[in-house]
């Protein structure tokens, strides 16, 4: 019997030049490149490695000790002198290193505890939940001036918690940023689109896995930025507390040198150009860490 079935398979496979004997193309070619995470990439990690390492050594060596104190009196006929401003600046930048340094250890706990925050939000047992979100809006709705003040008071009142200014500030701050920043996590958390949350859950991974390798690192790029803008009000919140807690910042500095001479113009706009000696560039390291982290999803 004859066989009526066409050869299609045949004429598939064979090419379809007369003659011919290359073997067939493909009909597409897949250009398959490996997708580097944003944390294993040298040109990241180098950078962030080092800045770390750097807020580290801030957080750890105290600030120098000492009483404010101008040795040099500018002549009382002229409003502004080159002579005494440039006098002051070693004393600046030690009541300066004083308030970075506050600022920094706060804002470590701001994003630790931020973090902590925003998974206790998020959680499904209201217990949990409903306190978490009513001690944010609490923190985030009263001024952190009001927060210096009921922080020394309590230490005060409670006679076996003893704890200097500078820690006070510090943990003031970290307690008040970390309420936004754990705001900013979650908005970063729910951007991480549905289908990696999917295919977490239909891959069967562990809790941990699924946050340590899926949600957080899609998650981090998105809040970088918002990060770093809290990172930079954090440091002029901080000389509030040379204000309320007599801490040795900049602001103490501008205020003792004035008492001392009556000349406020020099300290006041030292402490100015400080403020932008930090803020510019760590503004501008933050503008570049968001530039480098892209997390490439597949």
């Amino acid at each position: 019997m004859a066989d009526d079935t066409p050869h299609t398979q045949q004429a598939v496979d064979e090419p379809s030049q007369e003659g011919g004997d290359a073997p067939a193309q493909p009909a597409f070619d897949l250009e398959v490149e490996q997708s580097h995470k944003w944390y294993r990439r040298p040109d990241v990690l180098v950078p962030v490695t080092l800045v770390v390492l750097g807020l580290s050594l801030l957080a750890i060596v105290p600030a120098p000790s000492g009483r404010f104190s101008s040795q040099f009196s500018p002549g009382r006929e002229v409003s502004f002198g080159w002579d005494y401003f440039f006098h002051l600046l070693p004393q600046m930048l030690r009541g300066l290193y004083t308030t970075a340094r506050a600022t920094v250890l706060g804002f470590l706990i701001a994003a630790t505890l931020g973090m902590v925050m925003a998974m206790l939000r998020r959680s499904q047992n209201r217990v949990v939940s409903l306190p978490t979100a009513f001690l944010i809006e609490f923190i985030r709705s009263t001024p952190i001036l009001v927060q210096m003040f009921f922080a020394q008071v309590l230490v005060r009142s409670v006679d076996w918690l003893s704890l200097n200014p500078i820690v006070i500030l510090f943990l003031v701050l970290g307690i008040h940023y970390a309420t936004y920043a754990s705001e900013a996590y979650r908005a970063g958390i729910n951007s991480v689109p549905k289908g990696q949350w999917e295919a977490a859950v239909a891959l069967n991974l562990d809790p941990v896995t699924k946050w340590t390798r899926i949600i957080i690192p899609q998650a981090i790029p998105n809040v970088l930025p918002t990060l770093g803008n809290y990172l930079v009000a954090a440091f002029k919140d901080a000389p509030i507390g040379d204000a309320v807690l007599s801490t040795a910042g900049v602001l103490f500095f501008a205020n003792t040198i004035r008492a001392e001479d009556f000349r406020p113009v020099e300290p006041y706009l030292l402490i100015g150009v400080g403020f932008l000696l930090v803020s510019l560039p760590a503004a501008w390291l933050v503008r570049r860490l968001e530039a480098h982290i892209a997390y490439e999803r597949g």
